[in-house]
């Protein structure tokens, strides 16, 4: 006798959450996403159908793999996977699970989906990102990116997150998170950092000047000016 799983018809699509990591196309045409897990190697669009990673023919999602998109239920469960060190530049998604799905206790491992919003996080300098920029790493034909305000871009291949948005298409929104509190941007610095640094050209000013009188001390050819 063979267990058969109930079935779940529901009145609209359900609602998840997950991270993945913002890509855009060698020649910045197009934008998209890559998982953090084991579909990581294959970028994806905003619509996107699943494979079997693993190359087999069958239908995803399968009851025998682990092929398929996966999320979440709980968005405070997606949020805490970018505390790891190699998923803090990532984007928390909000995704529409469309299609046949495997429910399970922490969310689902599905065959479509639609990517609604992307949440980014701040520029590692603490400052809201106003951009995504490359990242240091990439897919064949792929950037990576990570988020980056203007002060911290310096000349990387870059685009803002309205572009990423369009580029991307099918509707989905791109929203900057949070700043960390108390961040300053490179490029705005505020009274008492620009003190310290006054201080601190102040202070080798008078080493130079030291070494400049120990030197005039000592005369041209090394020693003491009789």
């Amino acid at each position: 006798m063979r267990l058969r799983l109930p079935e779940e018809r529901p009145t609209e699509p359900p609602t998840g959450y997950k991270i993945a990591h913002p890509v855009l196309s060698h020649d910045g045409t197009r934008a998209g996403f890559t998982g953090v897990s084991l579909g990581g190697a294959l970028p994806y669009g905003v619509l996107a159908d699943a494979s079997c990673v693993y190359g087999l023919r069958h239908r995803a999602p399968h009851r025998r793999c682990d092929c398929g998109f996966h999320c979440v239920h709980d968005r405070t469960a997606a949020e805490a996977l970018l505390c790891t060190a190699e998923h803090r530049t990532a984007a928390l998604l909000e995704v529409t699970v469309l299609g046949r799905y495997l429910r399970f206790e922490l969310g689902f491992r599905y065959a479509r989906q639609r990517v609604r919003t992307a949440t980014v996080g701040p520029c590692p300098c603490g400052a809201a990102a106003a951009a995504l920029a490359e990242a240091g790493w990439g897919r064949p034909g792929w950037w990576g990116l990570a988020p980056s305000c203007a002060g911290c871009l310096r000349g990387r291949t870059s685009v803002s997150l309205a572009g990423f948005a369009r580029l991307a298409g099918d509707g989905l929104r791109v929203v900057a998170g949070a700043a960390v509190p108390g961040a300053v941007r490179p490029a705005g610095l505020g009274v008492p950092e620009l003190t310290a640094e006054a201080a601190l050209l102040q202070a080798r000013l008078d080493w130079f000047q030291t070494q400049l009188a120990r030197l005039g001390r000592r005369g041209p050819g090394g020693g003491p000016q009789g």
